[in-house]
C-alpha cells in the first residue's frame, strides 16, 4: 500500500528539535488528558504505540529491499494488525486507497477499541506461541505481554494520538538537526525518573552512563551485558559508542552480529522489560536480548530472548539496585551469603564476566567502608584477588536524589582475570548537584584526562593494596602469634580438665579451677583472634578518601570568636531599633 512518508501532519519535515519537542509534548497533553495524567502512566502506553510506529516503517522499508533484490521476505506482521493497516490517518493513504482504520471509523461507535482490545492486542501478544515463530516476533510480543486494554479513554482522544504518532517517523524527524528519535524517547523515559514518578529506581542519569561507557570503551567485537538493565541506557549507549567508533567501515556480517548477537541484559520489573526492549530497537539493536526475570534467585518470567547467550561476557556496564534487601531464595545461589542486594549483584558480575573481560559498575558508599559483615569482606577480597580493580571514583552526593537515592555513589571500573596490585581514584564528591544543576560530562574531563596515565594530582591518587596487605599483616601477626599461644595454653587446661574429671576421688575445686581457666583462655583467644580479624579486614575499606584535601581549620582565636559574636549582636541589637521606631511613627 503506497503512503505518503516523511512528513508530519503538514507536508513538513521536522527539522527543528523544538519542532520535535513540541509534537512529542502534544501527544503527551493528549494522553494526560485522556486518563494517562503521569509520565509512569502515559510513557508504558506510548512506548507500545511508537513502537509498532517505528517497526511498520522498519518493515515497510525491509519490504521494498527485498523486492529490489527480487528475495523472499516474511514481515512480522501481516494485514490488518500492521500499523498502516489499523492506525495510519486516512489523509496519508493514496486517493481511492482505504484501510481497516476507515473502516472502524464508519462502524459504530467503539468499534475501534473493541478491535484493538480483543483483536490487535491478543493477536500481537500471542505471536510468541506460534511454532514458526521469529525472533522479532517475540520481541513484539515482550513489548505488548502488560498491554490488557488502551488506556486512554475516548476513541477520539486514541485517534488523536495515533494521527500525531504517524508524524514520527526516522525518515521525518532530521537526525542532521535534532535529536534522533531514540534520543527523543530518553527524553520520555527521563520523565518516568523524575521525583513523584516512582520510576526513578530504573534510571542512571546519561551522562554518568556516557562516561561510564567511554572508560570501559566496548568494541565490535565485544558482547556486552547488563544484569538490571531497566530501561536499557547502559546497552544502547554502548550500541552508539560502537557505532560512532566503526562509523561506515562495518561489514554486513559484522552489523548483523551488533545488531542480534551483541547486546544481553535482564530486567525483573514488569512495567520496564517491555519498556527497555522498546528503547533498544528505537536505538538500532535489532534483537534486543534481554531476559525477563529475577537476577539473582534465577526465577525466570519469560527467557525467550536469552536463548544461546554466553555462559561469561567481554563487558558488562550496569547500575543494580541498592539498599535492597533479598531472601534466603537469592542468596542460595551464592557463595557470601546476605540480604545485601548490591553485594549479591557484584559477586553475579564476578562469575558473569569472561577472563580479560571488563566491568564499569555503580556501587553505593556502604559497599566499600563496610568490614563489619563477612559477605561484605569476603566479595570485595574476591573482587580483588580475581579481578584488577584499576580505578574507582568517588560521585558527588545528590547524582541519583531524582531516582529516590540520597546514598553516595562510586564507579568501580576493573579487568577480571588478574589481582589487583594498585587501586587509582579521582575525588568528584566536592560537586554540588543539584536537580537544576545536574552532573554533566564536563565534570568528567579531568577524570578522563588523567585516566591514560593513572596521574596524581588535587583530585586523584594512588592506594598499593599490596603494601596495605603487607603493613596489615605485620600488624595482625602479634595478634594471631599470642592467639595461637592462648589456643595451646587452653588445650593444656581441657586435657588437664579431662584428666581430672577421670580421677577418683574427684578434686571439685580443681576442676572448677580448670573450667575456669580455659573459658579465661578461650575467650582471650577470641578477642585476639577478633582484632587481628579486624586489622586484616581493613585492608578492603575501599572507601576514597582523598589525602591531597586540605582540611579547612578555623584558625581564628577564641578571643576573636567573641568580638566577631559580640560586633553581629550590636547589628542585630540596632536593626531591631529600627524597626521599633518604623513601628512608633506609624
Amino acid at each position: 500500500m503506497a503512503r505518503r512518508r516523511n512528513t508530519n501532519g503538514n507536508g513538513k519535515r521536522l527539522v527543528t528539535q523544538q519542532s520535535v519537542d513540541q509534537a512529542v509534548k502534544s501527544i503527551c497533553d493528549i494522553m494526560r488528558r485522556g486518563n494517562c495524567a503521569g509520565a509512569m502512566q502515559y510513557v508504558p502506553e506510548l512506548t507500545w504505540i511508537l513502537f509498532l510506529r517505528i517497526l511498520d516503517e522498519k518493515e515497510h522499508r525491509e519490504q521494498q529491499e527485498a523486492e529490489a533484490l527480487s528475495v523472499p521476505y516474511r514481515p512480522s506482521l501481516e494485514a490488518p494488525f500492521r500499523w498502516r493497516d489499523w492506525a495510519a490517518p486516512p489523509e496519508t493513504l493514496q486517493k481511492g486507497q482505504t484501510n481497516k482504520r476507515v473502516e472502524l471509523q464508519n462502524s459504530p461507535q467503539n468499534a475501534f477499541f473493541n478491535f484493538v482490545n480483543t483483536e490487535l492486542l491478543p493477536h500481537l501478544k500471542g505471536l510468541k506461541n506460534r511454532s514458526d515463530v521469529s525472533s522479532r516476533q517475540k520481541v513484539i510480543s515482550e513489548i505488548m505481554t502488560g498491554v490488557e486494554r488502551v488506556r486512554i479513554d475516548t476513541e477520539r482522544n486514541f485517534l488523536d494520538v495515533l494521527d500525531k504518532v504517524d508524524q514520527l517517523t526516522t525518515e521525518a524527524v532530521d537526525s542532521t538537526h535534532v535529536f534522533t528519535l531514540s534520543q527523543v524517547y530518553e527524553g520520555l523515559l527521563l520523565k518516568m525518573g523524575e521525583k513523584g514518578n516512582d520510576g526513578g529506581q530504573f534510571f542512571t542519569p546519561r551522562q554518568v552512563i556516557k562516561a561510564m561507557v567511554q572508560v570501559i570503551d566496548p568494541n565490535i567485537d565485544d558482547t556486552v551485558y547488563d544484569p538490571g538493565c531497566g530501561t536499557g541506557g547502559f546497552l544502547a549507549q554502548s550500541f552508539e559508542h560502537i557505532m560512532g567508533k566503526i562509523g561506515n567501515k562495518a561489514i554486513g556480517d559484522q552489523l548483523e552480529t551488533l545488531k542480534q548477537r551483541t547486546f544481553w541484559g535482564r530486567e525483573k520489573e514488569n512495567l520496564i522489560y517491555p519498556i527497555a526492549l522498546a528503547n533498544l530497537i528505537l536505538h538500532g539493536i535489532d534483537k534486543p536480548n534481554l531476559w525477563h526475570g529475577n537476577t539473582l534467585t534465577g526465577q525466570e518470567t519469560y527467557g525467550g530472548l536469552f536463548e544461546h547467550a554466553p555462559q561469561t561476557f567481554d563487558v558488562i556496564l550496569t547500575n543494580p539496585p541498592f539498599g535492597g534487601k533479598e531472601g534466603k531464595e537469592a542468596q542460595t545461589n551464592f557463595d557470601y551469603k546476605t540480604g545485601a542486594t548490591q553485594v549479591l549483584f557484584l559477586q553475579h558480575v564476578i562469575r558473569s564476566l569472561r577472563e580479560g573481560g571488563r566491568c564499569g559498575i555503580v556501587l553505593d558508599e556502604g559497599l566499600l567502608f563496610r568490614t563489619n559483615e563477612d559477605a561484605f569482606v569476603k566479595t570485595k577480597r574476591k573482587l580483588l584477588d580475581d579481578c584488577d580493580l584499576w580505578c574507582i571514583v568517588s560521585l558527588p552526593g545528590g547524582v541519583f536524589t531524582a531516582a529516590g537515592a540520597g546514598v553516595k555513589t562510586n564507579l568501580f571500573f576493573f579487568t577480571k582475570g588478574q589481582q589487583t596490585h594498585k587501586i587509582w581514584y579521582y575525588d568528584l564528591s566536592d560537586l554540588k548537584i543539584r536537580k537544576k544543576i545536574p552532573l554533566m560530562l564536563k565534570h568528567f574531563e579531568g577524570f578522563l584526562r588523567l585516566l591514560p596515565t593513572r596521574g596524581d594530582s588535587e583530585l586523584s591518587w594512588t592506594v598499593d593494596m599490596d603494601e596495605r596487605k603487607r603493613i596489615a599483616a605485620e600488624e595482625a601477626r602479634p595478634l594471631r602469634e599470642q592467639a595461637t599461644a592462648k589456643g595451646q595454653q587452653t588445650a593444656q587446661w581441657n586435657d588437664r580438665l579431662k584428666d581430672l574429671k577421670k580421677a577418683k576421688p574427684c578434686d571439685e575445686k580443681a576442676i572448677e579451677e580448670a573450667e575456669t581457666k580455659a573459658w579465661e583462655l578461650t575467650r582471650e583467644l577470641r578477642e585476639l583472634a577478633a582484632k587481628a580479624k579486624e586489622i586484616e579486614d581493613a585492608v578492603y575499606d575501599l572507601k576514597a578518601v582523598n589525602p591531597n584535601k586540605k582540611p579547612n581549620i578555623d584558625t581564628r582565636t577564641p578571643k576573636e570568636l567573641i568580638d566577631i559574636i559580640e560586633a553581629k549582636g550590636r547589628e542585630v541589637a540596632e536593626a531591631l531599633a529600627i524597626l521599633k521606631n518604623r513601628k512608633i511613627v506609624k
